[in-house]
This record gives structure tokens, C-alpha cells and sequence, in this order.
């Protein structure tokens, strides 16, 4: 069985580097936004994967792996300003970022290890389809926790579903990486 910890630092990567270059092309500009903003463009990537899924297709010349990216890292910078709150003042050094962008991980990738142990990688069994809808299912509660001023009355916040949705992004990544290796 394929080592779901290198698997996940493999994908991971990816996304930082993504992360890494975007910082150094429009510096942390994301800053300005509140989570609701933050949750509404992931809602919108999460859609477009769905679109894709169900029409198979394409119009703009990006699939769905570049949207998986997106949701990850968008989903750090929501998780950095709900700790941080937005500001007006965009100039969070490169290195700050980063720190923030690796305890994040470090935090999403110990909840997946906990869950796995749990569910017995139940995820590897699923399709990417069932993934993009549970990233939905989880922008849904937090739009919904959002409405609600971030009150809850039994349900987890707002960050530990950010944090799930990071591993369910993860996940697409890593079996999408597996399909393209067996051809």
C-alpha cells in the first residue's frame, strides 16, 4: 500500500510552491480579505470541479488539479485570517506567511493522520467526485456558521472545517496523482 504520509507531503509541496510564487507575484494582497470573501472563492472553485465533473469538459484551459491547489491554499489563508483577522496593511513578510502556511499543514496533515487511524483510510476507497462534494457540504456550513456570527450550538467551528477541507483537497490530489501513474 502506498505511504499516505509521502503521498501528502508530495501533494502538499505542489501547493506550496504554488503558494511560494504567488507570494512573490502579488505579495500577500489576500490579506485584504475577510473569510466570508475567502469562503466564496472556495465555494467558486469547488463549483467549477463539480461543473467539470458532471459536464466532462472544459471551456478555460485548466482542468481540476490547479482548482484542488487553489482550494488548499486558499483554505491557510482563510485559517490565517480567521487568527489574524483581515488588514488593510498587506505587507505580511514572505517568511510569516510561510510559518503560518506550514503550522497550518502540519495541523491539517495531524488531523488526517488521527482520522485515518480512525477510518482506516476509508478515503481511498472514494471517488474525487464524493470528495468535491464534501468540500462543498463543508463551504455550505461555513457559509451557514458565517450567517450565524460564527455561533455555534454543537457543530465544530468554522477552522476545523477549513482544516478538513484542506485533506479532502489533498486526497483528490494524491489519487489524481495515482491515476496518471497507472495510465
Amino acid at each position: 500500500m502506498a505511504n499516505t504520509s509521502e503521498q501528502y507531503d508530495r501533494a502538499v509541496k505542489s501547493c506550496q510552491d504554488i503558494f511560494e510564487k504567488k507570494m512573490k507575484d502579488y505579495g500577500s494582497a489576500w490579506r485584504v480579505l475577510r473569510t466570508s470573501s475567502l469562503t466564496d472563492q472556495l465555494y467558486i472553485k469547488a463549483k467549477r470541479i463539480r461543473s467539470i465533473e458532471e459536464k466532462g469538459s472544459s471551456r478555460v484551459d485548466e482542468g481540476i488539479l490547479p482548482e484542488y491547489i487553489g482550494i488548499v491554499n486558499y483554505s491557510v489563508m482563510a485559517l490565517v485570517q480567521l487568527e489574524m483577522g483581515y488588514s488593510e496593511d498587506t505587507n505580511l513578510e514572505a517568511e510569516k506567511a510561510m510559518a503560518f502556511y506550514h503550522r497550518y499543514i502540519s495541523t491539517a496533515k495531524s488531523l488526517m493522520e488521527n482520522k485515518n487511524h480512525d477510518y482506516d483510510e476509508a478515503w481511498r476507497e472514494m471517488r474525487i467526485s464524493s470528495l468535491t462534494d464534501l468540500i462543498l457540504q463543508k463551504l455550505l456550513r461555513i457559509k451557514q456558521i458565517e450567517d450565524n456570527k460564527g455561533k455555534t450550538l454543537i457543530s465544530e467551528g468554522i477552522n476545523a472545517n477549513y482544516l478538513d477541507m484542506i485533506n479532502y483537497a489533498v486526497f483528490a490530489l494524491i489519487k489524481m496523482e495515482e491515476a496518471e501513474q497507472k495510465g
